[in-house]
């Protein structure tokens, strides 16, 4: 980290330590733990399906090569693909609000899109996980 030379070494620690709390906030949005996915979840319901959607866990998983996140509806359990991790926050909230509308309509008929709609970043998400998608399965061309 560059520092001005005429901040005095109390002012340049300061900002130092300022600087990396403002860093290690930044990452942990950016890759929340269990608890901070369940507590995300739980604004997302209640700021777009009016708390409706109330899960009981959420958390990240390994297992999961081919899909970006799954729940299960009967026990209120989602579970997001790590490979999210380190992706934008609002496409980690797409994928959030996603599986929390199958908590409300297990099917991916017209009633589910209407509810994932209310997510204004819904359809820039998926255009951006269909791209990362495609790019993590082309081949780099050969010289």
């Amino acid at each position: 980290m560059l520092l001005p030379a005429w901040l005095t070494g109390q002012d340049a620690d300061e900002w130092v330590s300022r600087m990396l709390d403002r860093l290690a906030a930044k990452e942990r949005r950016r890759k929340p733990t269990d608890e901070g996915l369940l507590a995300r979840a739980r604004e997302l319901s209640t700021k777009f399906l009016d708390g409706k959607a109330d899960p009981a866990s959420v958390r990240w998983v390994d297992n999961q090569q081919h899909r970006w996140g799954s729940c299960t509806p009967e026990n209120g359990t989602i579970r997001i693909s790590t490979r999210l991790k380190g992706l934008p926050e609002w496409v980690i909230d797409y994928v959030i609000i996603h599986e929390l509308v199958h908590l409300l309509v297990p099917s991916h008929g017209p009633a589910f899109w209407t509810l994932v709609e209310q997510y204004p970043r819904a359809e820039r998400a998926r255009g951006f996980l269909e791209g990362f998608s495609a790019a993590a399965h082309t081949a780099p061309e050969e010289c």
